[in-house]
């Protein structure tokens, strides 16, 4: 198996910025973001584990947070020299990247995410975390309807984009932030699942 490497990561994940790619990525379906995701995401995980193989799983989720956040703060970097006109494009590249750091992290506590609950949970998690409340009753089935639900609400910061080139540092500060503060509530909530899951095991240890 081929080590992981960041840096690959981050030229793939790149090509998504393209228009091309911006459109195919807009009219992706939510929930097939989710399941296409899967095997990449226990490969990445995978190789965290070996490469820290004492880390506690909320240290590893720092990590595949900081993965993210520097993907994030080029993405703003990017983006803020275009200007306003760059918006859309940017709240599709952040949206996606910020499901696939929830895959991340849900695969990362054992969640089973081909479970539609699963991800209804995790989409739930990106409502919360962007101020949209909870997704699974009311979310636009395709990223790019989230993307615009998000920029109706304001859920991502625009500051940035409003003074091109001067504000480019702005708006990759702004990115990194949101990361962290989705991968936080993230953790926070999946935390509580992977204990809740370990008391269960543990009472039917007893039992049998």
């Amino acid at each position: 198996m081929a080590f992981y490497d960041p840096f690959v990561e981050r030229l793939s994940s790149f090509k998504r910025l393209s228009p091309a790619e911006l459109k195919k990525l807009a009219g992706a379906r939510l929930s097939d973001l989710v399941l296409q995701e899967i095997a990449r995401s226990r490969k990445r995980v995978a190789e965290l584990e070996k490469r820290f193989p004492s880390a506690a799983p909320k240290e590893l989720a720092q990590h595949l947070i900081d993965g993210k956040k520097a993907l994030a703060g080029m993405a703003g970097g990017v983006s803020g020299v275009f200007g306003l006109i760059s918006v859309p494009a940017d709240l599709v590249f952040m949206s996606w990247l910020q499901i696939i750091l929830l895959v991340d992290l849900g695969t990362l506590y054992k969640v089973n995410l081909k479970s539609e609950r699963a991800r209804g949970d995790l989409l739930d998690l990106f409502g919360y975390a962007n101020g949209l409340g909870p997704l699974q009753r009311s979310s636009p089935k395709v990223l790019g309807g989230l993307a615009a639900k998000l920029l109706a609400k304001g859920g991502l910061p625009t500051l940035g984009r409003a003074m091109p080139l001067v504000a480019a540092p702005i708006s990759a500060y702004l990115n990194n932030q949101h990361i962290q503060s989705v991968g936080d509530q993230a953790v926070r909530f999946y935390e509580g699942f992977d204990k809740a899951h370990a008391k269960a095991r543990s009472r039917e240890k007893k039992a049998g």
